[in-house]
């Protein structure tokens, strides 16, 4: 979580330095960025009260909001360099 809010906090430096029509599309980024590491913080909340027969159900979301917190970055970032 730690390395990902500080990704997140990276583009946002980015988005202050970029021009003024530039800065509207990192914004829209990182918002959806942002929305998807939050429900990740939450599927992982999931994950840790999660009792035995629940397991496997809450492990596949939580490693589906991962893998989309990192398809949304990937998406951020390369929209920009």
């Amino acid at each position: 979580m730690k390395e990902w809010n500080a990704r997140i906090a990276l583009l946002k430096a980015e988005a202050e330095n970029a021009k003024a029509d530039a800065k509207i599309d990192y914004y829209k980024s990182i918002g959806d960025l942002e929305y998807k590491h939050d429900e990740a913080k939450t599927r992982l909340q999931e994950l840790k009260t999660a009792g035995d027969e629940a397991w496997e159900a809450v492990k596949a979301g939580a490693e589906k909001a991962w893998a989309e917190v990192t398809t949304a970055y990937h998406d951020a970032t390369s929209k920009f360099k």
